[in-house]
């Protein structure tokens, strides 16, 4: 009797696992993705920025046309007080970005990004995509050399390892730690209870992109323990609401009943302290607040979890580390966690000539990818969080930096030409190795990992 064939199963359809759908349908490997919504598209959340890497990425799925119909590269930078004074403007970095890397970050609105992803997905994958799949357990078998996820609905579903893209508030790794936990008590896992907590609380807005503002401008407005974004995408524009806590707020895991949710009443409240603040040089948070079309709030927690996997099961994306949304590293960081996690899965399966890995080997493949990420990941989170506190002004350090270091535009080309948060880090990124393409960058800096367009690679 022959073995059946090595299936992964993915929890969570947002933006990570359909991208990991993407990856997995051109590996050749069998797949499904379990989503608990009953939409693949909500119009729920903000906008998402991606650089040049996740651009590359997205194109080795043939998706560069659709994106370029809904995306917007950014154009031009400018920060502001909160009285309306403008203390920075620049066309410089976006310049040095499409210059050195091929193009500038691109300005997506979420729920268009999604349905691209979805859309592009052959009808054979999307087939593999099923709605109204919320989680309720998972049994890691020895005896069947698998797992099984059994889901509210009573249907159940049998793979070779289960892989949690499922949020910062992911089911996959509350069950991952119960299960750890029932066989071993280390320390480990017990700070995996409550990995993520919140220093700082976001409300975020989208609204029709106003006709004053160019598309691809964005815009801080900054101050003591309170600040604001702004992005102008091709047809809508987005506002972020930020504010400090006066103390760190521990998130409770994801089944605990007593996790914030904001309402509606207190998002208006929310945004009424803000309505002052300008997000350019004509207009102030309660002109484009007043046009919202959409809007959320919640804590934003940070973190990276110290272990990603046990046994059968690995996480990716937000369920594995988490940034505060001021620099767009979030999004980006979970496609790099597909594309390592997924080239490691295919090689195994290439050179296993039929035979399914067993738990030492599949252990081997996700201690690698986390080690593969650990670098650059430390590298765009710790960005993402003193970006959030210099817009924020946390300390007298915090403040001197935002005011009169990084709001130089020189300075900021020269660190994204020197330091590891740009040029270095940019050119490092990681592409599927097992899908021919053209290069769509051609880049004055080259890349560490070139597409190829034929097959050249030998694994």
């Amino acid at each position: 009797m022959s073995s059946p064939p090595f299936k992964v199963i993915v929890v969570g359809g947002g933006p990570v696992g359909l991208t990991a759908a993407h990856a997995l349908h051109h590996a050749g490997i069998d797949f499904v993705v379990l989503e608990a919504r009953d939409s693949v598209v909500l119009d729920q959340g903000a906008s998402l920025v991606l650089g040049p890497p996740s651009m590359r990425v997205l194109h080795q799925f043939g998706l560069s046309e659709r994106l370029a119909k809904i995306g917007c590269e950014m154009a031009r930078n400018s920060s502001f007080m909160a009285d309306g004074n403008r203390f920075a403007d620049s066309r410089t970095i976006p310049r040095v970005f499409r210059s050195k890397h091929g193009t500038a970050p691109v300005i997506f609105h979420r729920a268009q990004l999604v349905e691209a992803l979805y859309d592009g997905l052959p009808s054979e994958a999307q087939s593999r995509y099923l709605l109204n799949k919320k989680i309720k357990s998972m049994e890691v078998s020895e005896a069947q050399d698998g797992v099984n996820v059994i889901c509210t609905d009573g249907s159940t579903y049998q793979g070779s390892i289960v892989v949690g893209a499922d949020g910062v508030h992911s089911k996959t790794r509350t069950l991952m730690r119960d299960m750890a936990m029932s066989q071993d008590s280390q320390q480990v896992w017990k700070d995996a209870a409550d990995p993520f907590p919140a220093q700082y609380r976001c409300m975020w807005s989208s609204f029709p992109r106003p006709e004053s503002v160019e598309a691809g401008h964005a815009t801080d407005a900054q101050s003591k323990d309170m600040s604001v974004m702004f992005l102008a995408g091709k047809e809508r524009g987005w506002i972020f609401l930020y504010e400090r806590f006066p103390r760190v707020i521990t998130t409770a895991d994801s089944t605990n009943a007593e996790r914030v949710r904001y309402t509606e009443d207190d998002m208006e409240v929310f945004a009424t302290r803000f309505s002052e603040f300008p997000v350019t040089d004509t207009l102030k948070v309660k002109d484009v607040y007043a046009t919202r079309l959409t809007q959320g709030m919640a804590n934003l927690e940070e973190g990276i979890l110290t272990r990603w996997s046990w046994r059968r099961i690995v996480l990716m994306g937000d369920a594995c580390h988490k940034f505060t949304p001021n620099a767009g590293r979030g999004f980006s960081n979970g496609i790099q966690d597909v594309v390592a996690l997924c080239n490691g899965l295919y090689g195994m399966l290439k050179s296993s000539q039929g035979i399914l890995p067993d738990e030492v080997t599949l252990s081997n493949v996700f201690d690698e990818y986390q080690k593969t990420r650990a670098d650059p990941l430390q590298s765009d989170y710790s960005q993402s969080r003193h970006m959030s506190r210099m817009h924020a002004w946390e300390n007298k350090l915090y403040y001197f930096l935002a005011r009169y270091v990084m709001c130089r535009a020189w300075i900021i080309t020269l660190m994204l030409r020197l330091t590891g948060n740009g040029a270095g880090a940019i050119q490092k990124a990681l592409v599927l190795n097992y899908i021919l393409a053209d290069e769509p960058f051609p880049a004055l800096i080259p890349w560490d990992h070139p597409l190829v367009v034929e097959e050249t690679k030998v694994y």
